[in-house]
């Protein structure tokens, strides 16, 4: 049986693959428009950046460690890629959103996987 925080990480991990799941979505029907070239996206893949790696370097239980590992990957994995798309062209933003949308849904499917196994 599920304890509440197990079941909260889950929720938590659903989230993220709906999230996946629409970015995927929106980046082959190319229908996200945003400013690559913004201060603001510059900031965000920074941040995405450094939390990965916060994520992966940060103490914790031990038997968390793939799920530290997981997170931590997904989220550097994202930040790299919003930095390559603000300099690719424009021809090519639609597909790699659809591929960050997909590092969603796998950081998703795994991270349940992880917090549904038995300890």
């Amino acid at each position: 049986m599920l304890t509440p925080e197990r079941l909260f990480r889950f929720l938590i991990e659903l989230v993220f693959v709906l999230l996946g799941s629409l970015v995927i979505w929106l980046g082959l029907a190319r229908r996200i428009y945003v400013d690559r070239h913004s201060a603001a996206w510059l900031i965000l893949s920074v941040t995405l950046i450094l939390w990965g790696l916060r994520a992966l370097y940060k103490p914790g239980q031990w038997w968390a460690r793939w799920q530290n590992w997981t997170r931590g990957l997904s989220l550097s994995l994202l930040g790299v890629l919003m930095l390559v798309i603000s300099r690719v062209p424009f021809l090519w933003v639609g597909p790699m959103l659809a591929a960050g949308g997909g590092l969603l849904v796998l950081r998703g499917l795994i991270a349940a996987f992880l917090i549904l196994r038995p300890r």
